[in-house]
């Protein structure tokens, strides 16, 4: 696929896929949740960490509503089933680690894209903002899952009525995201995160993915069940046993990602 709206770039197995709408904050539309859910997929599968960022000022600033015309004839429910929920499975069922570094204002439909990923990365500067009810909407794009499970009922229940902006620092304090980091040291950080997981063990991370997200589902002994499981697949992979030499040798593992 030609990407028209986004960028990908995949370098020394880090991939970095670009929101590339800046005059429009990086509204969402139907050609760039097509183009994320082709290149997520893509990155997946040639790449060992994805990172998710914005052009320009903003991350993200959610649905593009477009003119009043096309706004009040939206099929929200089909756009949601035919569009959103591919490109946040894609995000989901990715493989490999994923990032969202959030460079800016994350509103609506966009702070829970920066949800979706594994781990958020914000500069201080940059809000969330649950936008939904200021016009008669409720969270989507997976935001009431992603949000009481990354900040807690009481926390999420106020951002979704209230919708009032949450600094990046809040979120980080609340455990919504990562971490936030001053705007100067931003992109070094998400860099050097990135470049980090690219070089790590990506068969036990996929398997950390699994294992902390099944935890919601299964009781203690189901959770035991599947720990022992899982680890015992590890055990076979080529970065386990270079995990044990390295550390015997006292020296840095060079993990092969299987």
């Amino acid at each position: 696929m030609s990407y028209q709206t986004i960028t990908l770039t995949i370098e020394d197995d880090a991939a970095v896929l670009t929101l590339n709408r800046p005059d429009v904050m990086n509204a969402l539309n139907s050609q760039m949740r097509a183009e994320i859910t082709d290149a997520v997929k893509l990155a997946g599968a040639e790449a060992r960490v994805l990172v998710m960022t914005g052009a320009g000022r903003a991350f993200c600033s959610g649905q593009d509503l477009g003119d009043r015309a096309n706004a009040a004839n939206l099929d929200l429910e089909r756009t949601l089933r035919d569009e959103y929920v591919p490109m946040l499975r894609a995000i989901f069922d990715c493989p490999v680690p994923t990032i969202a570094a959030v460079n800016g204002p994350a509103a609506g439909a966009g702070a829970n894209l920066a949800l979706a990923a594994d781990v958020v990365i914000a500069t201080e500067s940059a809000v969330f903002l649950q936008a939904f009810t200021r016009i008669g909407l409720i969270p989507d794009a997976g935001g009431t899952y992603w949000l009481p499970r990354q900040m807690g009922f009481a926390k999420a229940m106020g951002a979704a009525l209230f919708a009032d902006k949450i600094t990046a620092r809040q979120a980080d304090a609340w455990g919504m995201i990562w971490e936030a980091v001053p705007d100067t040291e931003f992109e070094a950080v998400w860099r050097g995160r990135a470049a980090h997981l690219a070089k790590g063990p990506t068969a036990a991370y996929e398997a950390v993915k699994q294992a902390l997200r099944d935890s919601f589902n299964n009781d203690l002994d189901g959770q035991l069940a599947l720990e022992a499981k899982l680890q015992g697949k590890m055990g076979e992979t080529r970065d386990f046993k270079e995990g044990v030499l390295a550390f015997l040798e006292k020296r840095s593992a060079s993990f092969e990602g299987r």
